[in-house]
């Protein structure tokens, strides 16, 4: 089989697509299935061109087995919609462009979406290189981009939606990444073959059986062993609502021991790094982000992470790829999370505590309820490493998802 994965986010990108589909195609990989990639430069989450790769329209390299081809991306320095679609659409136009002259014939073409517009050169591509159009779709768009108010145009609005349609429409199979996105696209395309691709987690790469210095970053960073830390790993964008975090820290900022540690970029960074500042935060600590290999350290080294979204009724059917890594290290989640994510980690697999969306004095109950009781801190961690490691683990998912993708051909 081969298999050609178009995506404007790859490695050595970090970020949630990016890790889901390297993970995937490096499984795929291992059942003989032969993976051509086609990305941008990388730039994101900082959206500047890495250094390696400024000044180029096109390079190719292998990847770990992977043949990987980078094409030209526009990099807006402003957050306008006009600069947003033009960044997208530049890598509509320069994909299609290199995708035309330097790929061969493929079996299958994997979309990933968002950006939906990048659906355009898959369906061309697919059609020019002989190949079986697979949809898949991490977040819905363009629903999510009107709930999240970045589009207000309706002209535009309706003509992506009628473009998303098509898509779904010109598709052999339409993967998504949570159920509530499976059952939105089933729910409105009966007929189409759509399959629960799964984020997940390396049970072998994220293993706490691992030896590592303990309380090692504690050291580094001048804190004591006795501190309550809690951990946020991640994008600092419109959806992650740090705001709570943020006001939290303010509420139980007498309990000394308590303490905060931020890791990420992303275009909210600024303006919260600006409101630590006016709510005189000293228990809150921002740090740049860092590779995955440096992550597991961090994360031992923490009590409890966080994972915090917008109260917003699409994000019911959200699912932070942050919970599966901190849960396979038995690190149990402040899940500030509707619908699905609390149905499947709080309500079923017992390994996260559950706070009402952007409400501050429910996060501060149940971060106290955990600093004061230790051994619930410690169960429901024991209660994650179980669950992802039968439900979420990555080699699974990739067996599941081969057999979808054989079925098609």
């Amino acid at each position: 089989m081969k298999l050609l994965i178009l995506t404007q986010y790859f490695p050595p990108e970090v970020g949630a697509p990016q890790s889901r589909l390297y993970e995937v195609a490096v499984r795929l990989m291992q059942k003989g299935v032969d993976i051509t990639v086609l990305t941008a430069m990388p730039n994101y989450p900082q959206m500047v061109i890495h250094p390696a790769y400024k000044g180029k329209h096109y390079c190719k390299e292998d990847l770990n087995g992977m043949t990987v081809h980078r094409s030209w991306i526009y990099i807006p320095k402003s957050k306008a919609l006009t600069k947003r679609l033009l960044n997208y659409f530049s890598f509509v136009f320069s994909s299609l462009w290199w995708g035309l002259w330097k790929i061969k014939k493929q079996d299958i073409l994997l979309v990933e979406s968002p950006p939906l517009f990048l659906g355009i050169t898959a369906y061309l591509l697919s059609r020019a290189k002989g190949a079986k159009l697979v949809f898949n779709v991490s977040d819905l768009w363009p629903e999510s981009a009107e709930k999240l108010g970045l589009i207000t145009n309706k002209t535009l609005l309706r003509m992506a939606t009628r473009m998303e349609e098509f898509f779904y429409k010109k598709s052999a199979l339409i993967s998504g990444q949570t159920q509530g996105i499976v059952n939105n696209i089933k729910g409105r395309f009966p007929n189409k073959t759509v399959h629960w691709l799964k984020n997940g987690v390396d049970i072998n790469f994220y293993d706490v059986n691992k030896t590592f210095e303990k309380n090692s970053w504690r050291k580094a960073h001048n804190m004591k062993e006795t501190d309550f830390l809690l951990f946020f790993g991640g994008i600092l964008g419109y959806a992650q609502d740090i705001e709570v975090i943020l006001k939290t820290a303010k509420l139980v900022s007498d309990h000394k021991d308590i303490k905060f540690i931020i890791y990420g970029t992303g275009p909210e960074k600024e303006r919260l790094l600006k409101m630590k500042d006016e709510l005189e935060l000293d228990n809150v600590f921002f740090f740049d982000a860092v590779p995955k290999n440096q992550m597991q350290n961090i994360i031992m080294d923490m009590n409890c992470s966080m994972a915090p979204l917008k109260r917003i009724d699409l994000f019911k059917g959200a699912i932070p790829t942050k919970i599966f890594e901190n849960l396979a290290l038995k690190k149990p989640l402040l899940l500030g999370v509707e619908g699905e994510a609390k149905e499947l980690f709080v309500d079923k697999g017992k390994c996260c505590l559950f706070f009402e969306p952007e409400n501050p004095e429910a996060m501060k109950e149940q971060l106290l309820f955990l600093y004061n009781n230790p051994n619930k801190l410690q169960e429901l961690g024991e209660n994650g490493l179980d669950y992802v490691s039968k439900y979420f683990n990555r080699d699974l998912i990739a067996e599941d998802y081969y057999q979808a993708l054989t079925k098609i051909l």
